[in-house]
């Protein structure tokens, strides 16, 4: 499929989106990566081929994800789409107790409703394509932390949508797989601890009382980091676009695996591991 498969990938600016549509386009696919601004189209159109095609798409707006699909069907002509992958998402972190709730609301608006909008917008090419959809999931949606409740849930809201998708699309040839990254060398995070910050400023005294001591512990975390490329997880997105059977669930990192394996834990052991490292 590689030398005349046709992929839409959401959030293609930065971090793993970007780095997904340069690996596909570097094996011959012809891109439609989904940008928010102009400067995101330029620097990544000179990074890659005359085949990748930036496209201004914000997965919260209506008009935008019509557009969006509405350029790709005139590009394609007859030729349906071949593959689907949906990366588009932003990670809220806060106390439940005082997450403010329209945070909460975008934090599902862009990473389970937006990944809605695009998949009904592109179905149709992808029906008549046998193509594939892929959904950039995360370990968090399989082991919830504490302080990325909204995050966390957003992606356990995309497990559930993906094995959905996945049953609902059998009858097509429709393949759904779900990427389900550990910690990935990319700006999300350094983002969602800013973005924290800004909202801990807006937060009562009485929430830096109650979490001031943990939330500083977790921003310890942060600030050391690592993660693996997000090269490497491209590499997995592109085996399930193009593998005669893909997976329906792919881990990726070392430590998404032990994540995966702690989920298995009695709850109470599991907690008091997740309690201890806070």
């Amino acid at each position: 499929m590689a030398s005349h498969g046709r992929i839409v990938i959401t959030g293609a600016s930065t971090g793993i989106g970007e780095a997904c549509a340069l690996c596909l386009d570097a094996l011959g696919f012809r891109v439609f990566a989904g940008v928010r601004n102009p400067a995101d189209s330029e620097r990544l159109s000179r990074a890659a081929s005359d085949r990748l095609v930036p496209v201004q798409l914000d997965v919260t707006d209506a008009q935008s994800v019509r557009s969006a699909a509405a350029k790709v069907a005139c590009a394609l002509g007859d030729a349906p789409l071949n593959g689907l992958v949906n990366n588009a998402g932003i990670a809220v972190a806060s106390p439940l107790e005082f997450v403010p709730l329209d945070a909460l609301r975008r934090q599902f608006e862009v990473n389970v409703v937006g990944q809605v909008a695009v998949t009904q917008a592109f179905l149709p090419s992808l029906r008549r394509g046998r193509g594939r959809i892929v959904n950039m999931g995360s370990v968090s949606g399989r082991f919830a932390s504490p302080f990325l409740g909204p995050y966390s849930a957003s992606k356990f809201a995309l497990e559930a949508l993906s094995d959905s998708l996945r049953l609902e699309l059998r009858p097509w040839g429709i393949h759904v797989s779900i990427v389900e990254p550990g910690v990935i060398a990319t700006p999300i995070w350094r983002k969602s601890l800013l973005a924290a910050e800004d909202l801990l400023a807006e937060m009562p005294e009485e929430a830096h009382t109650l979490y001031g001591r943990a939330i500083e512990a977790i921003r310890r975390r942060v600030d050391n980091i690592g993660g693996i490329p997000a090269e490497r997880v491209a590499r997995v997105v592109a085996h399930a676009l193009t593998a005669r059977r893909p997976r329906p669930r792919y881990i990726v990192g070392r430590d998404a695996r032990v994540a995966v394996a702690l989920s298995y834990f009695p709850t109470h052991v599991r907690d008091w591991l997740v309690a201890k490292r806070i």
